[in-house]
């Protein structure tokens, strides 16, 4: 955080009186805030466009106010060119075993649910797609011009990303979160918030699914429990092999994200290490994946 950022939160016309702001810690993405204003607390994020990711603020705006119309995320009082500010929600955000625990995950598929099925309803017009494998070609592309430490492995990641998206085949078309790592789950008092919309848009369920278990490291057992729940039917070894191959993908994508990541990103966070660790663990799964 700098004092420039500390200086724009200040300056947004939405405050009537002075106010006391906090950066909040964990974000690898945006510059977060606590302000205290009178009585009232709020969220605010410091975020401009990332054309590199995908990321473009008026399709965040756009879903985080039609959450918020589902009931599933806190209020929008306030935006402008490169920052929002939301109602904020005092509760806790989730640690990865919190949504290993089948309490928790009977809360989040009806979320899930909701987000996928209601969430068009409110959108304002078109909105953007967020299909993982052109995705992972966008990045392969930007990797290569800029010269990526990694450059050598991107043709490998091609042929693995054009083998994956085969596998998945037909898919049916909701939108999608695309980002369930579990900072973005908030719970309070026994109600579960889904927060942080960067990365919204039409996708598989399929995708959001396999990405709540690979962001979380769900065992073979939860995941099946997780589609039984969603679907409502027994998992095929048609859908498991479809569902394998986004949860590969998702892998895939969050490494490269990370890649790229290496590159533009100015915030203070460790990217070398986070491309390390998604990266072994894609390999691991795509190797189960060979198997299946």
């Amino acid at each position: 955080m700098t004092t420039d950022d500390f200086k724009r939160v200040e300056s947004l016309n939405c405050w009537e009186h002075t106010i006391h702001c906090e950066p909040l810690e964990g974000g690898i993405t945006n510059r977060n805030f606590l302000v205290e204003h009178g009585n009232e607390k709020f969220f605010v994020r410091l975020g401009e466009d990332i054309p590199e990711h995908g990321v473009y603020r008026f399709n965040e705006l756009a879903a985080s106010r039609a959450a918020h119309k589902c009931g599933i995320s806190p209020e929008v009082v306030y935006a402008e060119t490169g920052a929002m500010v939301l109602r904020f929600i005092n509760g806790k955000t989730l640690e990865p075993e919190t949504l290993r625990d089948i309490s928790t995950l009977k809360k989040v598929v009806p979320l899930l649910k909701t987000c996928h099925q209601q969430m068009p309803l409110y959108l304002p017009g078109s909105s953007l797609i967020f299909w993982v494998f052109q995705v992972i070609r966008g990045y392969v592309n930007t990797l290569k011009e800029s010269k990526s430490r990694m450059i050598q492995k991107l043709s490998h990641f091609q042929e693995i990303n054009h083998e994956l998206e085969k596998t998945v085949g037909t898919i049916n078309l909701f939108y999608g979160h695309n980002d369930l790592l579990s900072g973005n789950f908030i719970e309070d008092n026994n109600r579960l918030w889904l927060v942080d919309w960067d990365y919204a848009g039409f996708n598989s369920p399929l995708f959001d699914l396999a990405n709540l278990a690979s962001n979380n490291e769900y065992a073979e057992g939860l995941e099946r429990e997780l589609l039984e729940m969603y679907f409502e039917n027994e998992v095929s070894d048609d859908l498991w092999k479809r569902y394998f191959a986004m949860k590969c993908a998702s892998l895939l994508r969050e490494s490269m994200w990370s890649m790229v990541s290496e590159i533009y990103s100015t915030l203070d966070f460790d990217y070398l290490q986070y491309t390390a660790e998604n990266l072994e663990r894609f390999e691991n799964i795509f190797a189960e994946f060979r198997n299946i």
